[in-house]
């Protein structure tokens, strides 16, 4: 990360309410803060639940919910654009479809 770890500053998180002090780059700041409140709400909700005890457990949780949602996204932004080849390539079947048809016929 060259210049950015340079112009690093700490940035402080509340998680849990517990605070934590992060180096970031100034222009990752918003991200972070994101990311932190991501977090946070997402360990809140399974704290809440009462399903898991002790905060090493509900983080864990936490992240393996995150790493899966981000699995997911990764998985369909990858379909994407294989979707668009098919579509691409069916649109040019129906064209030479109705390009071998003769009008003056129907």
């Amino acid at each position: 990360m060259g210049d950015s770890a340079a112009t690093a500053k700490t940035v402080t998180v509340s998680i849990l309410d517990k605070e934590y002090r992060v180096a970031c780059a100034e222009d990752e700041r918003a991200e972070l803060q994101a990311s932190a409140r991501l977090l946070h709400e997402r360990m809140s909700r399974i704290r809440a639940s009462g399903s898991v005890i002790g905060l090493e457990r509900i983080a864990v949780m936490a992240a393996l919910n995150i790493a899966h949602e981000l699995i997911q996204a990764k998985a369909e932004l990858s379909r994407v654009p294989l979707e668009q080849e098919m579509l691409d390539r069916l649109k040019e079947k129906v064209q030479s479809a109705l390009g071998k048809t003769d009008p003056a016929e129907d």
